[in-house]
């Protein structure tokens, strides 16, 4: 049995994304005063007393979206009430009940799954009172919280346990095999792509720029494994950036780097690198995150242009990520979206690739023999020994008898010997010099 769906639902700014939040203990839904922030579906993974189930976040029911996506909005609300095991309708205490709410109640009086009344911003049970007149509205259990004061957490999330479905799996059935990160300026079809991958409308696509405001994640399958998809907002260049709103979609589109296994960098094959890409591509590179180029949109440029123009303007726009693969695909059709997947795969097996200090050892000498390092001071510098310490990205520290003795250009040929000899050929590597310690003893295997 798959895992339950636990469904937030409610009219605009009762703080359906603030309970989202509080529940998941993370600040994974943007909140803000601005009436329907929340567009797609947001969803995390929840564990209490040993149950699992997936918390949906969606936008306010009734909300008029200011960019002409309201039908959008109410499709990604429909979808997850008719998905939900159970559903949390929030209503705001201090403003008592008004139409809007009435209708929220009239729309879920209809549906055959439990239902739990949630009166948010009772910030002491003095205000609790004034709940009683949400009894009218005709469905579910009623609870009183505050998620600024922290108020009645647990009581909430034992009503939702006790009401998932009997036999519902107390844990996920697997969990995902790799994240992946997709991110690009605005308008380069990352919510397309989502979609494809998920195999249904799972995103709200549309023409209209910074429709995505949230980093949302969305499991799909593979051949039998699970992966993670997170669509991100589509950035734009700092200087542009003058609403809440966006200062959090940039936030949130950067954490979504950080949190990525493998990073899908989007670009419109229409469109030329803009200085906006090269920041975000900047920010990949800071996090040490493996990376594909997708080059989007292929189609349209079918008998125009070669891929090995494109190939070469981006290795001319992003030369410090010359290892870094570059797909051409068409996200809508899906064309070579399989072999997109597969390759990010590869990488993110390269990235948590370990190898034996004897061989690394073995590669570090033979290049510095062949390409002995220029002389410090007079003194010629010295790799006494190297070994890898971590994966995620591979990272290898050379203990040597002066850091400062190698420049960034024979640093730069290390690490190029490291990446085509190795098993890290399209991922970055982290490479250190320390310098080692007289009484320092040498790795097992390793000659002093």
């Amino acid at each position: 049995m798959a895992v339950p769906q636990v469904v937030i639902v409610g009219r605009p700014n009762v703080g359906k994304s603030s309970l989202f939040n509080w529940l998941a203990r993370r600040r994974l839904a943007i909140v803000d005063d601005h009436a329907g922030v929340t567009r797609d579906r947001l969803a995390t993974l929840i564990e209490h007393d040993d149950r699992y189930f997936e918390l949906v976040d969606t936008g306010g029911m009734g909300v008029v979206d200011e960019d002409d996506l309201t039908a959008d909005v109410r499709h990604q609300i429909d979808v997850a009430i008719e998905s939900a095991d159970v559903i949390v309708f929030v209503v705001d205490i201090r403003a008592g009940v008004v139409s809007l709410d009435e209708e929220v109640g009239e729309r879920l009086r209809s549906l055959d799954v439990p239902v739990i009344l949630v009166a948010n911003k009772a910030d002491s049970d003095t205000l609790d009172p004034q709940a009683n007149d949400f009894y009218r509205l005709g469905r579910g259990r009623l609870v009183c919280v505050s998620t600024q004061q922290n108020r009645n957490r647990e009581e909430l999330l034992e009503l939702i346990v006790d009401r998932l479905p009997a036999g519902a799996e107390t844990r996920p059935d697997q969990d995902p095999q790799m994240k992946i990160a997709i991110v690009g300026r605005r308008n380069v079809g990352k919510s397309t792509f989502t979609n494809t991958l998920a195999q249904a409308e799972r995103v709200i696509v549309s023409e209209v720029a910074g429709t995505t405001r949230d980093s949302v994640d969305v499991q799909f399958e593979l051949d039998g494994q699970r992966f993670v998809a997170i669509d991100t907002p589509g950035l734009r260049k700092r200087k542009s950036v003058r609403t809440d709103l966006e200062f959090y979609s940039t936030h949130r589109a950067q954490r979504s780097v950080r949190r990525g296994d493998v990073v899908l960098m989007f670009f419109d094959a229409n469109e030329s690198v803009s200085k906006v890409d090269k920041q975000l591509v900047g920010y990949i590179i800071e996090n040490y995150k493996p990376c594909v180029f997708v080059v989007n949109k292929w189609d349209q440029l079918a008998g125009k242009v070669t891929t090995d123009r494109w190939v070469r303007y981006l290795r001319h726009q992003f030369p410090t990520l010359s290892y870094a693969p570059i797909a051409f695909i068409t996200g809508q059709t899906g064309k070579n979206v399989k072999a997109l997947l597969n390759h990010s795969q590869m990488l993110y097996k390269q990235a948590r690739t370990r190898v034996s200090t004897g061989q690394l050892n073995r590669l570090v000498h033979a290049a510095i023999d062949q390409h002995p390092p220029p002389m410090y001071q007079n003194r010629r510098p010295k790799v006494y020994y190297a070994t890898q310490v971590s994966t995620e990205p591979p990272t290898v520290v050379l203990m040597c008898n002066e850091p400062k003795a190698f420049a960034n250009d024979y640093r730069r040929y290390l690490l190029g010997v490291l990446r085509d000899h190795l098993p890290f050929g399209e991922v970055p590597i982290k490479l250190y010099l320390h310098r080692r310690n007289r009484n320092e003893e040498a790795p097992p295997g390793v000659q002093n």
